[in-house]
């Protein structure tokens, strides 16, 4: 019965996955951007304003879902990202975007973190807790397969016509709502948080203060997601840079995210046979590289360095959510992935503006190269830290 219950969330967390990741827009988004007459300052402002959104309810949405349960918060998520899409489609300029981004930064943070938390609640619920990682990896395999599947579509839509593509996002974006409607939520998930900002802080508080362990597996694991989705927003403008034409921006997406996809599903591999600290250290130089030879390098001479930044990324990001998982208390495992979420956003709204300015006012050399320097001097104080509360343990 409880194996049943697995397989039925895992089903639903996957199209959940699917639908979150299917992005038809990704690919021809900064080119929907400038055929609206947005520069790339706007294009980070929209993108900060997106992350602030998220912000603004990250930790209090992970505490509703320890507390009211996550399938509940999971909803709510899906029906908010509906409603975003449903107004970009409509939408033809900065105002109109900026609005659809508050929406879908709302939503979003209603989902981060309580789908983690389910999945790894209901692996505990089946006695299948150290699958967690394989779970994880596979979860984010078929988000970025989803991801470079809708890339080759997108593309094909926006050759008809640059707003098909968000059209066909709302659509998608429909299909997260009956997915999440029907989870289930696991028996270990009885045991939930009482309702109250103070118990919201206690749980911030024991994550970033009281438990230091936990505190440097967060941070850390924040630094290296807000370096992932700043060059995610920084690939476009190098293609543009490059002169790339546009027939191939669709299929340039599709395999990069193709190469997350594949690097997750051996996360846990990787993970095995180099360790969890040598994993980390080589994972923060071959981000640091993608950022600086991107930036050095004008010609497809610079492709391989993206493309072991993208390995890394689908290598990353299971791994160091496990680390979380694992020390995480059940009760608050939301909350505190949610903690994770809020710092990569509070990071890129903070940093992202200054890298758009950067690129405006000097050159997108110079902002990549600046937003690799100060990734390798976050990520290598936080890796020590947390090397040094490790070894003392």
């Amino acid at each position: 019965m409880k194996n049943n219950i697995l397989n039925h969330n895992l089903i639903r967390l996957y199209i959940l996955k699917v639908s979150h990741w299917f992005m038809l827009v990704m690919p021809i988004v900064v080119l929907f951007y400038k055929e609206n007459g947005l520069n790339v300052s706007q294009v980070f402002i929209l993108q900060s304003v997106y992350s602030l959104s998220i912000v603004l309810l990250e930790i209090p949405s992970g505490y509703f879902a320890d507390a009211l349960g996550r399938k509940n918060t999971i909803f709510i998520g899906a029906v908010l990202g509906f409603i975003g899409f449903a107004i970009y489609s409509i939408s033809y300029g900065f105002w109109g975007f900026l609005m659809a981004e508050v929406v879908l930064g709302f939503g979003q943070s209603m989902i981060s973190g309580a789908d983690s938390a389910l999945l790894y609640d209901s692996l505990v619920d089946a006695k299948q807790q150290d699958r967690y990682i394989k779970h994880e990896g596979r979860m984010t395999s078929i988000g970025n397969f989803a991801e470079a599947s809708a890339g080759i579509l997108g593309g094909l839509l926006a050759a008809v016509s640059i707003r098909y593509p968000y059209y066909g996002q709302t659509l998608v974006a429909l299909l997260a709502v009956p997915a999440a409607f029907t989870l289930i939520e696991p028996k270990t998930e009885h045991n939930r948080l009482e309702l109250g900002w103070k118990q919201i802080v206690d749980v911030v508080r024991f994550a970033l203060v009281k438990n230091l362990r936990l505190r440097w597996n967060i941070l850390l694991s924040s630094v290296v997601g807000a370096s992932t989705l700043t060059m995610a927003w920084f690939v476009q403008p190098w293609l543009i840079r490059a002169d790339t034409p546009v027939e191939a921006y669709g299929a340039i997406w599709t395999v990069l995210n193709l190469l997350v996809g594949v690097a997750a599903m051996f996360a846990y591999r990787v993970e095995l046979k180099l360790g969890r600290n040598r994993t980390t250290g080589v994972l923060i130089l071959f981000l640091f590289l993608g950022f600086v030879m991107a930036g050095f390098i004008r010609s497809y001479w610079a492709m391989p360095f993206i493309v072991i930044f993208y390995l890394a990324r689908g290598v990353a990001t299971p791994i160091l959510k496990d680390s979380i998982n694992r020390i995480a208390p059940a009760p608050m495992r939301a909350t505190i992935l949610s903690v994770r979420n809020f710092i990569i956003r509070i990071i890129f709204s903070v940093w992202g503006p200054f890298y758009g300015w950067l690129t405006d006012r000097w050159s997108l050399k110079v902002a990549l190269i600046t937003a690799g320097f100060i990734f390798i001097i976050l990520s290598t104080l936080t890796f020590i830290a947390l090397f040094k509360v490790e070894r003392e343990n």
